[in-house]
C-alpha cells in the first residue's frame, strides 16, 4: 500500500553580519582602499522561493527525495513514487557592501515534523555557489541550494521545518 507524502520546507534566515577587525593598512582618503567591515553595509538575506521536494507516495521501504541545487532536478531512491507536483530549490538573495567576499553555512541535517509526531530529515544541503562567492558590483548575490529528503517506510503527511541560512562577511 502506498501513501501520499507532501512534503514544503520553510526557510528560516540567521544572517547576522560579522565584523571583522577593520584594516590599518587601508587609509580612509586612498583612491580604492578596502573599507572595514564595521563600516560595510549590513547584510540582508531575503528568501525567493522555498525548497518544495513536491508529491510522493512512500512504501513500506522508505526512501529519499534529492533536488539539485543546480539543475533543480528531483531524483528518486528507494521504495518512492512520484505524485507530480513542483519539486523547486530554494532560493535566496543576499544583498551587503558591493564586491565583498561571503561565506554561506548551511547546517548538515535538518529534522522536518509531521503530523503525529512524525519526523523526516533533510541532509546533503548544498548550494550552487562557487568556492568563494562575492556580492556582485550592485551588492547582490543570489544563489539556489537542496538537499535529500530522507522517508521512513509508510511515513506520510505534510512535512515541515525551518532550515537556518548562515550568511557572514570574510
Amino acid at each position: 500500500m502506498k501513501l501520499r507524502l507532501v512534503l514544503g520546507l520553510l526557510l528560516a534566515l540567521a544572517s547576522p553580519p560579522v565584523a571583522a577587525a577593520p584594516c590599518l593598512l587601508c587609509a580612509a582618503d586612498t583612491p580604492g582602499a578596502a573599507r572595514s567591515r564595521d563600516t560595510a553595509a549590513p547584510l540582508r538575506v531575503e528568501v525567493e522561493t522555498r525548497l518544495d521536494m513536491g508529491r510522493i507516495a512512500v512504501g513500506a521501504g522508505g526512501g529519499e527525495v534529492e533536488v539539485d541545487p543546480v539543475t533543480g532536478a528531483r531524483r528518486l531512491r528507494g521504495d518512492v513514487i512520484d505524485l507530480g507536483g513542483f519539486a523547486l530549490t530554494g532560493t535566496v538573495t543576499v544583498r551587503g557592501e558591493p564586491g565583498a567576499e561571503v561565506r554561506v553555512i548551511l547546517p548538515a541535517s535538518v529534522d522536518l515534523e509531521g503530523g503525529h509526531g512524525r519526523t523526516a530529515r533533510v541532509t546533503g544541503l548544498a548550494t550552487d555557489l562557487s568556492a568563494a562567492p562575492r556580492l556582485g558590483p550592485d551588492g547582490r548575490l543570489q544563489f539556489r541550494f537542496g538537499g535529500r529528503l530522507q522517508i521512513a517506510g509508510l511515513d506520510d503527511g505534510d512535512y515541515r521545518g525551518r532550515i537556518p541560512v548562515t550568511v557572514e562577511y570574510q
